[in-house]
């Protein structure tokens, strides 16, 4: 076993890694960049190694300095997690030309299964079924639109040289390809450098089951059974389990089998995984997309019903050591799902979002795990990927695991970043996903239904009692009591104060609160058109605030006869996975500042992240929905497009710009006020 391993990647999955090799007694390297220099990783590591600037070119991304890291750090081998490099050859072959094991497959694997054509045809000769779809490498696109016409719509654009949905086009009009393939080549050589592309028959409603294999460098290989990763958004992977309740014993004995033969065509040593698209109405046609020559997002489901670190796994194999059980000692026992926390708020169409952890709380305990590099105080921008933790749920059966997992979301908090947890939450809950009727579509069909856009009442009373609270005088010295919002008045009844609330992206509310001998009175004034037909009575409640055990500060409403609990710090709420940015709104400024662009259509950034293109300039007049700029955010682009006809006013960002969510980009004055 190696002496001393280096890190080569950042948060959960890099905490993942530090894990087991401190179990194995084994000195863990952390590397970081300089947006890293305080993440948790970092501090849980042995030692650390800063790599260079935030971007990820100059840090993660750089095979020289990660190599020079693991020289002055005396590591043995380099340990990559996946993204980043985990999946280039050149720098597996780097690692093993600088005489450090690479833990992982040899560069020969990566470099042959990282190209989806070469790896469709070397399976294809092992015996593997394959997804029907374009042969040959570096076509152009004519001959995509041809091959494409040549298997008939609908069809996915796929990337050659990459992973992880990045670049996915999913196609049903034929008149649209020439318009998507320039799409998927773009985000291909941005994400992958290469914009090489393929074409495959696009299977309706289909499963996307895959198998974990497992290779030592003697010639053993094996598998350790499969996951369903059938939900999905945009082609990312949002829930994982296994096993899946599609498979029966054979089919699942016959994937494994054709997954092993996988792994063995290119000569696979480690820990990887082989995708399978599989019909739905029939389990038992299945077909190989392709091979991940890496650990798995998805991994700790395998190692919770299998009892085996794949990281463990991983580094044993890279040290030399055989495999000491064989195929027939693998045994699958209970069941395990996965829910990826992501820094996306679905409020708004899943934009990614960012900003300072200021209030965390991850759950544990029996059947629950989390894996996470979060930490409060943590900064969450928009350089990396937007996952920021996984928590994973075993039970005896998947009824049990899929309630334990649903409960921990409920009881995730992470105020100060908006994160998918609670409509991770209420999907477990849908009937289909309950029932196990799951397909790829599934979540796109349904999302509507999924995501709460409104703000419950309950929000602004506990945002405006721990407003009042603040505002109360404390115990102990004499406090004058006209300068507090208690509402207190000589020789009358407490009067109520107003508090103007607004969460981004609603309308303002106003909140009345004042101290009565129950504590204090929070309400809504008839008829706010927020809550319903003017004239319904007020909405209203008493509260006060408390500190749970987990530590963050709680406030308690009682409404109508509920009572509704909510984390909160600073401006933020947080309950059952969901949280609110609740603000104060001040109405003189918000009517100053809207005057600013008074008479025009001001576009802001839907999200905080790097402007890459644009593509008018001031004066330039514009169609409605044209193109105007193109946004990046955790390797996702927003297109910003004109809302109307008119022409360009103001355009202040420039491709490389830097940009905060809301912050105003370009203005178009409508065309109909120009002539008037």
């Amino acid at each position: 076993m190696f002496d001393t391993v280096l890190v080569a990647n950042r948060g959960e999955i890099a905490v993942r890694v530090i894990r087991t090799l401190r179990a194995l007694g084994v000195r863990s390297v952390a590397v970081f960049s300089d947006a890293d220099a305080d993440a948790r990783h970092v501090r849980e590591a042995d030692t650390a190694v800063r790599l260079g600037p935030a971007p990820a070119a100059e840090s993660y991304l750089s095979a020289e300095r990660l190599l020079a890291a693991a020289a002055s750090s005396g590591a043995q081998a380099v340990h990559p997690g996946y993204g980043f490099l985990a999946e280039n050859a050149a720098f597996a072959q780097a690692c093993a030309d600088a005489g450090l094991a690479f833990i992982g497959p040899p560069a020969s694997a990566i470099d042959l299964m990282g190209d989806k054509i070469r790896a469709k045809e070397t399976v294809r000769a092992a015996g593997v079924p394959v997804v029907p779809g374009s042969s040959g490498s570096g076509l152009t696109d004519d001959q995509l639109i041809a091959a494409a016409r040549d298997i008939g719509t609908p069809v996915l654009l796929k990337p050659s040289a990459g992973g992880g949905g990045k670049g996915m086009r999913l196609v049903r009009d034929e008149a649209l390809l020439g318009e998507e393939i320039a799409a998927a080549r773009r985000e291909a050589r941005a994400s992958f450098g290469d914009d090489t592309l393929l074409v495959e028959r696009w299977v309706d409603r289909p499963r996307h089951i895959e198998i974990q294999v497992l290779a030592d460098g003697h010639g053993n290989v094996l598998h350790l059974g499969e996951r369903e990763c059938s939900l999905q958004r945009r082609h990312q992977k949002i829930i994982e389990e296994a096993p899946s309740v599609l498979l029966d014993e054979a089919t699942r004995a016959a994937m494994g089998a054709a997954a092993v033969e996988a792994a063995r065509s290119c000569g696979y040593v480690g820990a990887g995984t082989v995708e399978f698209i599989v019909p739905g109405d029939d389990p038992a046609s299945y077909y190989f997309m392709e091979m991940n020559t890496r650990l798995q997002v998805e991994h700790p489901v395998t190692e919770l019903i299998t009892g085996v670190d794949l990281v463990e796994w991983q580094l044993r194999v890279a040290a030399g050591e055989p495999l000491p059980f064989g195929q027939e000692d693998v045994r699958l026992t209970g069941h395990a799902v996965e829910a990826r926390l992501c820094a996306e708020d679905p409020a708004r169409g899943f934009l990614p979002s960012g900003g300072t952890v200021l209030a965390l709380h991850e759950p544990s305990g029996d059947g629950v795990r989390t894996d996470s590099g979060l930490s409060e105080g943590t900064e969450v921008g928009s350089l990396y990927d937007p996952m920021l933790s996984k928590v994973i749920a075993y039970g005896p059966d998947r009824a049990t695991a899929l309630r334990k997992l649903r409960a921990a979301l409920a009881g995730t908090v992470t105020l100060g970043v908006p994160t998918n947890a609670g409509f991770l939450r209420r999907l477990l809950a849908h009937p289909a996903v309950v029932a196990g009727e799951l397909d790829t579509g599934l979540v796109e069909r349904e999302v509507e239904g999924l995501v709460d856009g409104d703000v419950p009442a309950e929000v602004y009373l506990a945002a405006a009692l721990v407003r009042a609270d603040a505002s109360t005088p404390v115990a102990g010295g004499w406090v004058d009591p006209f300068s507090v919002g208690s509402g207190w008045r000589l020789g009358g009844e407490a009067a109520w104060t107003v508090h103007h609330l607004r969460v981004p992206g609603h309308d303002p509310v106003a909140v009345h609160t004042r101290l009565g001998d129950g504590g204090t009175e929070i309400r809504l004034p008839s008829g706010e058109t927020a809550w319903g037909p003017g004239g319904s009575p007020p909405v209203s409640g008493r509260g006060g605030l408390g500190e749970p055990p987990a530590g963050t500060p709680t406030v308690t409403l009682h409404v109508d006869g509920r009572t509704h609990t909510f984390h909160h710090t600073a401006d933020w709420l947080g309950r059952d996975g969901d949280a609110w940015h609740v603000q104060d709104h001040d109405p003189v400024q918000a009517a100053l500042s809207g005057a600013a662009h008074a008479g025009a259509d001001a576009l802001t950034a839907p999200m905080p992240g790097t402007v890459t293109v644009v593509k008018v300039s001031p004066g330039d007049e514009v169609t409605a929905g044209q193109s105007l700029l193109v946004v990046e955010a955790m390797k996702m682009e927003h297109v910003i497009s004109a809302p109307h006809a008119g022409t360009v006013t103001e355009l202040d960002v420039t491709p490389g710009s830097t940009v905060a969510m809301d912050q105003v980009l370009a203005v178009v004055v409508p065309a109909d006020e120009e002539s008037s």
